[in-house]
């Protein structure tokens, strides 16, 4: 080992950059919930079982969207009745 490294071009902080639109977190998941992606990822052949993980976030986070907005609808047309409502004049449908 050298007596002396020269550091003055060095940077602090992370040796690669995040991609645009992706957000570096620390985060505690169950063993178990863990061991379950890695398993699934090493059956399919490899991959990464982080991408897994943001997968399914993604996709749970759109169905309950979807969940919300379907039970929005539902609550809409059973209680416009109840309370007679109607359009307003002149306003378009969409």
């Amino acid at each position: 080992m050298k007596a002396q490294y020269d550091f003055k071009s060095g940077r602090r902080g992370a040796v690669l950059r995040s991609p645009v639109g992706k957000t570096r977190i620390t985060i505690r998941i169950d063993d178990d919930v863990l061991q379950w992606f890695r398993a699934q990822v090493h059956k399919a052949g490899g991959g990464s079982y982080q991408t897994l993980i943001n997968d399914a976030l993604r996709r749970f986070s759109e169905s309950a969207e979807q969940d919300l907005e379907g039970t929005l609808r539902r609550v809409l047309r059973e209680e416009f009745p109840r309370y007679k409502a109607r359009p307003k004049a002149g306003a378009t449908r969409r």
